[in-house]
């Protein structure tokens, strides 16, 4: 779309990840004027460094173990070998397609697309290259960069981020991963299953910490079966180039060699030398500080997606966006309760849940008050045809409803939006349990888990 002369618009956006083109589409929806100002590609991490090009890697590993572990399902298969080219080709091609309909979707809604690196130089005003871009409303959402820690060096080859390890044009041999949180145990999870020897450094207790623990224990035997090594409790103290790779030395003086080190320590966000502060907007660790309706407190500046303390997950980032265009536009949406938001980890074995913890559901209602229940996947019909082990896990408030869903084992990833509707609707145990669910899908599982807390087990036991 041409730009008006005087470059003022209803909304201005800062970054076109996921939180700022949800906001730019839903505020064009909303017959807002939009300019949407992006430094590299539409899309942001998510699309081209995050969420697809991990997903479509995993893909392949379950791929390879599949066909690994073929003539268990009588189907006789060998597997010959991980051909990076053809796997990064495929990976590249699910992200070309996307991105493709994406610039298809901005530019078929009149939005102002402004490729370069913004500033705010102003508290209605972002400046792109000399030119300035005004704003009634201004929306920040400039995403988050892969962390380092002190005293590694990232070269790119040796030791890297996960930038580079989608990128990675081989099969290593072997491989440190520092960091055991999603993005770590994801890798982990895809190089193994590509034949790599892999070990694990985290300095928290367990893996995925952020999840339940029943959770994290069920990953770290999977993981054990799956003769992925990890070490938790092990802070990190340095690491070593060597001829064949990398050393690391970790608390107790402990030491792991591999060709290469992933840094998997998290993400941080992307606000530095952008002239937040400059403008009184109030950062935090480098995370802007909003109201619950994502106002940064600064004129008519908003703030979404991993720049907000929280979740840095995409959806998130994406149902924000939404949000603020209709904050903006008048219609008074609803605040989003971040314990609704679902979280996936697509390893093998997934983890997915939504809502309370089972320590975090006793420390808000009491331990007294709280009612957990596990359902085994094994006496699911469809995870019996999988062969995968795991179970759905509820967290319930005495006499009241569903507050917590976690689940463990193969796809059920695919399964947590209906987890999201029990939490975010508060359902009760009954209320689902007279739900009919198809046979055989896994799916059955969360409604045998919600007959058996309702108190009328059929393939379970109260």
């Amino acid at each position: 779309m041409s730009e008006p002369n005087d470059a003022t618009f209803d909304v201005v956006i800062l970054g076109g990840g996921s939180g700022g083109y949800a906001a730019a589409l839903r505020a064009a929806q909303l017959d807002l004027s939009v300019a949407l100002i992006e430094k590299g590609k539409l899309g942001g991490t998510c699309l081209h460094n995050g969420c697809i090009p991990t997903k479509a890697l995993l893909h392949a590993a379950e791929i390879a173990d599949n066909t690994r572990e073929s003539e268990q399902f009588g189907v006789k298969a060998e597997l010959v070998g991980i051909d990076m080219a053809g796997v990064n080709a495929y990976k590249d091609g699910v992200v070309s397609r996307l991105y493709k309909g994406l610039q298809g979707l901005v530019k078929g809604a009149k939005i102002t697309y402004v490729e370069g690196t913004g500033k705010l130089v102003g508290k209605d005003t972002v400046e792109v290259d000399g030119k300035r871009y005004t704003g009634r409303n201004v929306i920040l959402a400039t995403g988050s960069y892969a962390r380092s820690l002190p005293g590694l060096d990232v070269d790119g080859e040796r030791i890297i981020t996960s930038d580079h390890a989608l990128r990675l044009d081989r099969v290593p041999s072997s491989a440190i991963v520092l960091g055991g949180g999603v993005i770590g145990v994801e890798f982990a999870s895809v190089w193994r299953s590509f034949g790599v020897d892999v070990t694990i450094i985290e300095a928290l207790p367990r893996l995925v910490a952020a999840e339940d623990e029943e959770s994290s224990k069920a990953l770290e035997r999977a993981f054990r079966k799956r003769k992925i090594n990890f070490k938790v409790g092990k802070p990190f103290e340095k690491v070593e180039k060597t001829d064949s790779g990398v050393k690391v030395t970790i608390a107790g003086g402990e030491t792991v060699e591999a060709e290469l080190l992933l840094v998997a320590v998290g993400r941080g966000p992307v606000t530095a030398d952008l002239g937040y502060e400059q403008q009184g907007i109030r950062l935090d660790r480098g995370y802007v500080l909003t109201d619950e309706r994502l106002r940064t407190g600064v004129g008519n500046i908003y703030a979404v997606g991993d720049i907000v303390p929280g979740l840095q997950l995409a959806h998130r980032g994406f149902q924000q966006g939404i949000f603020v265009a209709e904050e903006i536009a008048g219609l008074n949406p609803a605040v989003i309760d971040e314990a609704g938001i679902p979280r996936v980890t697509y390893s093998d074995p997934e983890l997915a849940s939504v809502g309370l913890t089972e320590a975090k559901a006793k420390e808000q209602y009491g331990a007294d008050k709280v009612k957990v229940y596990n359902y085994n996947l094994g006496g699911n019909g469809k995870s019996q045809i999988l062969r995968t082990a795991g179970f759905v896990k509820l967290v319930r408030v005495e006499d009241g409803p569903v507050v917590g869903v976690h689940m463990v084992g193969a796809r059920v990833g695919e399964m947590i939006g209906e987890a999201q509707l029990i939490y975010n609707w508060e359902a009760y145990p009954a209320e689902v349990a007279q739900l009919v669910h198809a046979h055989p899908t896994q799916n059955e599982a969360l409604g045998e888990a919600h007959l058996a807390l309702a108190g009328k087990p059929l393939h379970a036991h109260a």
